[in-house]
């Protein structure tokens, strides 16, 4: 009985991850990381005929208790990293900060993609309540983008009537890591009090990156983000937080270019 139930979940949640990465292709998420939904989906079809079959009961026990082992520790790590994500989704920074860095993503034909426009929507608020504070947009140009990221997020805020002057562009980034990396060489004073903005589900990573280039006094400013498209970022970010504490990106100061 225990196998069929068993069994049964795991199609349930095939059937999940093939609808949910459906829905999100269909919607166009700027990335292909909806590939790993259908991923899933057939490692839990696979699982489940295994089950049905009596195939999982031929494999020898001590590979059966390793996979339940790691799947086990697999589980426990992706909650409590996904804890830490969620503990940062209502920041709101503070006043007069010295800058503020907007994390760049996609930028298209017609202007910033939904979650970009996200974070300049935020970066704007707080430019117009906080008239001091300079804003750097972080964020080179991809094969798929008709310029930098940089330059997009620049002509985005100032067509919404943020003086250039309070603008400076970093425009050699790729990733998130360079995004804080880059813009802490064009700043040079680690005191200086920063502001990191971009989606919700993104700011405990900046955060920690920003910490680990130097920062002392920083904070996030989190942006909405598109709720069809959240369970996805937010397994996706469990990766790029993996990524990071893997190459130790959040313990030591990163390589300033």
């Amino acid at each position: 009985m225990g196998k069929k139930i068993m069994s049964l979940l795991c199609i349930l949640g095939a059937v999940f991850c093939f609808a949910y990465c459906t829905v999100v292709f269909l919607i166009r998420s700027g990335s292909r990381f909806y590939l790993v939904w259908a991923a899933g989906g057939i490692f839990l079809v696979l699982l489940a005929g295994m089950l049905h079959f009596g195939l999982w009961d031929k494999i020898p026990v001590p590979m059966r208790r390793a996979f339940c082992v790691l799947v086990g520790i697999g589980l426990v790590l992706f909650v409590v990293v996904e804890g830490c994500i969620i503990s940062r989704f209502h920041d709101k920074g503070r006043e007069n900060l010295d800058y503020i860095i907007v994390l760049g993503a996609q930028m298209k034909e017609a202007g910033p993609s939904a979650v970009l426009q996200f974070r300049l929507d935020a970066a704007y608020d707080y430019l117009m309540a906080n008239e001091d504070t300079v804003c750097i947009v972080s964020g080179g140009q991809g094969r798929n983008e008709p310029c930098t990221e940089a330059e997009g997020m620049y002509r985005y805020l100032t067509e919404k009537g943020i003086d250039p002057q309070r603008i400076v562009k970093e425009d050699k980034s790729t990733d998130t890591a360079e995004n804080i990396a880059y813009s802490a060489a064009l700043i040079g004073d680690r005191e200086s009090g920063v502001g990191i903005v971009t989606n919700n589900f993104h700011v405990f990573r900046g955060i920690h990156l920003a910490k680990a280039a130097g920062f002392k006094d920083v904070c996030g400013i989190a942006a909405r983000s598109n709720v069809y498209f959240q369970l996805n970022n937010m397994v996706r970010e469990f990766f790029g937080v993996m990524k990071d504490f893997a190459f130790g990106n959040f313990f030591a100061k990163n390589s300033l270019p």
